[in-house]
């Protein structure tokens, strides 16, 4: 079965809030973050057998990505070289995990991988994207292919893993921020990271979440802990301070405790990931994970790449006879921080090339 879009309408979105879809997605989310609390990233985990293919299946889309290279361009904007790398991993993905998904469900699965690694049109990447790798993960919890016992090395090992790719593909390839806040938003592309990070801090006796503001603090203790990594991420491809291009990164200091903060990060997903219209109407449901809403016919739910943007809405009519706004993925592109960082480096070690200018919340 290829799981189609089913969310189109605000009252869609409110109905899949209430639906059992939903409450899994959560649960599920809530169970992995728990599994972790705790927890150093360099914490001596054993992995079974499933989280090693998934750490093969992530080591060769790395591998992917190393072997094709940007095409050279004066544009900050997404590389077109990305859309080989994706048919390349379109092409493959089924292969790669077939030994550990059943026959009857790997269309559907690979579905959910595939989307996990960015939009191919627009060449971008963003939170609906990473919710895409978690709904992997709950298909396989489904098929009963991973176990409870499998959750913290599925968090520490695979999903840290899948980070460290798309920062390898967005070093690469620009990828664009995709439906942006700008510095309104936790981060340009990431969510989850921050979350699973924050809880596996919620337990520690010294650091708090003020810790992200001394320099020597984040160098030593990123290794051991995800939020201070992501923030520390952040830091190297933005200039100036974090009250600055992340206030709200810096807001979130203020917090008490990480358990306020991991507790907060939880609600914040649901209520601006899977509560967001833009985001929810390019989710595709299947028979593992389950709604029925809109239900867009085949054509419009598996062929929208044919049309301007990535959901049928070429002249934007469509979206607003279903009565949504208008949505953020088809507003203006945003040039990718990492490509205004690697400008900056440029310039400041040669001429100054055509593209070597402020863009947006650099």
């Amino acid at each position: 079965m290829i799981p189609s879009r089913q969310i189109l309408t605000p009252d869609d979105l409110t109905h899949f809030l209430e639906s059992p879809a939903c409450t899994e997605l959560m649960e599920f989310l809530t169970s992995l973050n728990d599994s972790i609390i705790g927890v150093k990233t360099t914490d001596d985990i054993e992995d079974s057998q499933i989280v090693s293919q998934l750490l093969q299946v992530l080591e060769n889309v790395k591998q992917t990505n190393d072997s094709t290279k940007p095409i050279e361009t004066n544009s900050r904007f997404g590389n077109p070289a990305f859309r080989v790398f994706y048919d390349t991993i379109e092409e493959k993905l089924p292969v790669w995990i077939a030994d550990f998904v059943p026959a009857e469900n790997i269309q559907q699965v690979a579905t959910y991988v595939q989307n996990s690694f960015g939009n191919r049109k627009r060449i971008d990447y963003g939170t609906g994207h990473e919710l895409n790798f978690l709904a992997f993960l709950l298909c396989l919890h489904k098929l009963q292919v991973i176990k409870p016992k499998d959750h913290c090395a599925l968090v520490i090992h695979v999903f840290f893993k899948y980070v460290s790719v798309m920062r390898g593909l967005q070093m690469t390839y620009w990828l664009e921020p995709a439906g942006s806040h700008g510095v309104w938003g936790l981060d340009d592309y990431q969510f989850l990271p921050f979350l699973f990070g924050a809880g596996q801090l919620r337990t520690h006796k010294h650091l708090r979440p003020k810790s992200i503001h001394n320099a020597e603090i984040l160098e030593e203790f990123s290794k051991d802990y995800m939020y201070f990594e992501c923030v520390r991420f952040v830091n190297s491809i933005k200039s100036g301070s974090l009250r600055w291009h992340s206030p709200m990164i810096d807001d979130i200091s203020a917090a008490k405790s990480w358990e306020k903060v991991n507790l907060g990060l939880i609600k914040m997903f649901r209520a601006e990931v899977i509560g967001k219209l833009p985001i929810m109407q390019h989710f595709m449901f299947g028979s593992l994970i389950a709604f029925s809403g809109g239900s867009m016919s085949g054509d419009m739910a598996h062929g929208a790449d044919d049309n301007e943007c990535d959901h049928g809405c070429s002249d934007h009519s469509q979206v607003y006879a279903f009565g949504q706004e208008f949505p953020d993925c088809c507003g203006i592109k945003v040039p990718s921080a990492i490509a205004a960082a690697k400008a900056e480096k440029d310039a400041s070690s040669g001429p100054r090339n055509a593209f070597s200018r402020p863009i947006p919340f650099d």
